[in-house]
C-alpha cells in the first residue's frame, strides 16, 4: 500500500505501576517509537499512567483524538490488576465480553485442561475489538478505532508489532544525522537557534553527553527531506568548523 505524503502522528499510554513506581523500567517506548519512525509516523507525546479505570478512561477519551494512532502497553495480562482491556471497553462504550476467536486461539494453546479462569480473562475484550496476534505466546492484543493495545512484556510487544504492518499506515519516512560534538550546549546554542530558524522544516535537538571523561553534546536533525537535513548539517559544520569544536562522530 502506498503511503501517503502528510503528517501523521501517534502517541502511547504506558501502564503500570511497576513502571512509575521504579520497579520495572520501560523500554517499549524506544521499540515502538523506532518501528514508527519506519513507518513515517511522528511520536508526538508519552504518558504514564497507573493501572487505575479512571485514569485508563479519561487519558485515552483525551488523546485518541488529537492523534492519528494511539499505543497502550501493559494491562492485558490474567491477573486482577490486569484491566487494560475492560478499562478501554468503557471508554468506548462497548461491552466487555468474550471474544470467540481469543477464546478459541487461547484455549487450542493452553489445552482444556490448562485454560483456567486467568487464561480465559485473556479472551475479554472491548466487543467487536480486532485481534493483534501474539506469535509468542497466543494472548492477543486488540484495536479498537484508532487505539492498539499491547502487551507490557517488551519480547512479546516486540514480536507483534509486525502483525500492525497493513493497519498501521504511516507517511514520508523520518531521516536524521547526528552531529558528536566535544562542547557544551552554552558554546553552540545561538548558532544552532539560527540554524533552526532557517529551517523551520527541519527538527534540530542538542543532547549533553558525559562519556570516557568527555563532555559533550549530541545534535540530533530530524526531516522527512534528505536534502533538508543536509543543508541544515552544512550549516551546522560551518559554526563548528570555525569555532574548532572536534566531531567524534557522525552518523
Amino acid at each position: 500500500m502506498k503511503k501517503a505524503n502528510k503528517k501523521v502522528s501517534a502517541a502511547i499510554i504506558v501502564i503500570g505501576n511497576e513502571i512509575l513506581s521504579g520497579r520495572t523500567q520501560d523500554v517499549n517506548v524506544i521499540t515502538i517509537s523506532n518501528w514508527l519512525n519506519d513507518l513515517g509516523i511522528k511520536l508526538e507525546e508519552v504518558r504514564i499512567i497507573p493501572d487505575k479505570e479512571d485514569s485508563i478512561v479519561k487519558t485515552v477519551n483525551e488523546i485518541r483524538r488529537k492523534f492519528n494512532y494511539i499505543f497502550t502497553t501493559g494491562g492485558i495480562g490474567p491477573t486482577h490488576d490486569d484491566i487494560t482491556s475492560q478499562s478501554i471497553s468503557k471508554a468506548f462504550n462497548l461491552s466487555y465480553i468474550y471474544h470467540k476467536e481469543a477464546f478459541t486461539i487461547l484455549k487450542k494453546y493452553y489445552g482444556e485442561k490448562k485454560f483456567n479462569k486467568g487464561r480465559k480473562k485473556m479472551a475479554k475484550l472491548p466487543k467487536n475489538a480486532l485481534l493483534i496476534y501474539n506469535p509468542s505466546s497466543a494472548a492477543p492484543g486488540f484495536v479498537i478505532d484508532n487505539v492498539h493495545c499491547l502487551p507490557g512484556v517488551p519480547s512479546i510487544l516486540k514480536s507483534m508489532l509486525g502483525g500492525l504492518k497493513n493497519r498501521v499506515i504511516g507517511g514520508r519516512k523520518i531521516f536524521s544525522e547526528t552531529l558528536n560534538l566535544i562542547t557544551v550546549e552554552s558554546e553552540i546554542a545561538f548558532p544552532l537557534q539560527k540554524v533552526q530558524n532557517k529551517f523551520n522544516d527541519t527538527e534540530i535537538g542538542s543532547y549533553p553527553f558525559f562519556n570516557k571523561g568527555k563532555i559533550g553534546v549530541s545534535i540530533v536533525i530530524r526531516s522527512t527531506e534528505k536534502e533538508l537535513i543536509k543543508k541544515s548539517s552544512k550549516e551546522i559544520l560551518r559554526f563548528v568548523k570555525k569555532r574548532s569544536i572536534k566531531i567524534i562522530k557522525r552518523n
